[in-house]
């Protein structure tokens, strides 16, 4: 009589019958099918939303009850008209206001990391913990100082008074080094010590050791904190409205949002064909930095 095939286990080291077919019939259901379904259900819960905005900027009648029947007209007429308004100016200043600030959250987050990581002072525990405790607090709650503060800034800097595209990537900055440096500080606790040692028998300074090596082997976690830190800044609105008052240094979030304030008159049509075109940059920046996301975000919680 024949038996069936044995194998060893990996924990046990004993072995065990080996069961070479896959599940099949209300054992395959138990086990994997529902998993199937679920997946599915998601895919159709995420993408309906997408679909129903694409389909009301395809419409040219302008009315979101109009595009309940999906694709049932196709027109380019809502992004030939987006073209005509501020948009484009929106556009730019949010693609400028968003790369500044993530290049800008790389570079001091990275340097304040760097010096968490490998100097040894007095207050740096108490510094680390400081910056994670006011890290609970959402920046919107400052919105009210941060508006009186750079009302009073106007009447000395005018550049970063109200109403000033830098005087908002000051904010933003401020607003993410905190949380961006603890995130980085883990991260670079990963690369050795005994590099930088060797780099300093070589006569490297700690400058040379930060921009030309240690920013190299910790390019993951640089990724996805500038991606963090276009998205975060891409969509925020809050703090934009507060601080930008002319139309035409407005970014796409308070820009579209002025048109969806008067939600008769709304042209809606317009409003979906924004929102469509606004996607695409974030879109194709995960695109481009997929590859560094799973690994930037779980490196550093192997050594804190």
């Amino acid at each position: 009589m024949a038996t069936a095939p044995t194998q060893l286990s990996r924990s046990t080291g004993e072995a065990v019958e080996y069961r070479g077919d896959a599940p099949k019939g209300a054992r395959w259901w138990r086990e994997i099918g529902w998993r199937h379904i679920v997946g599915v259900v998601t895919i159709i819960y995420c993408a309906l939303p997408l679909l129903y905005v694409l389909s009301a900027a395809l419409n040219p009648g302008g009315t979101l009850t109009g595009s309940n029947d999906l694709f049932k007209t196709i027109s380019l007429e809502n992004f030939q008209r987006l073209f005509e308004t501020d948009f484009g100016y929106w556009a730019v200043n949010s693609l400028v206001i968003c790369t500044v600030t993530a290049i800008g959250t790389v570079l001091m987050g990275g340097a304040a990391a760097y010096a968490f990581s490998r100097f040894r002072f007095r207050g740096r525990h108490a510094s680390l913990t400081t910056l994670l405790l006011i890290q609970m607090f959402p920046q919107m709650l400052a919105v009210v100082a941060i508006f009186l503060v750079l009302l009073s800034l106007k009447d000395v800097f005018p550049i970063l008074g109200v109403n000033s595209q830098i005087g908002l990537i000051m904010v933003y900055l401020g607003g993410a080094l905190g949380v961006n440096t603890f995130l980085m500080y883990g991260f670079f606790n990963t690369v050795p010590r005994e590099i930088d040692e060797a780099a300093k028998i070589d006569g490297a300074s700690h400058a040379q050791i930060f921009w030309t090596i240690i920013l190299r082997l910790v390019a993951p976690i640089l990724a996805v904190v500038g991606l963090l830190s276009f998205v975060g800044t891409y969509g925020e609105f809050i703090i934009a409205k507060t601080v930008l008052q002319s139309t035409e240094k407005l970014t796409l979030a308070v820009g579209l949002y002025q048109w969806a304030s008067d939600e008769r008159n709304a042209p809606w049509g317009q409003f979906a064909a924004g929102a469509v075109l606004s996607a695409i940059p974030v879109i194709l920046l995960f695109l481009f930095l997929q590859k560094y996301i799973v690994s930037g975000l779980t490196a550093g919680s192997v050594k804190g």
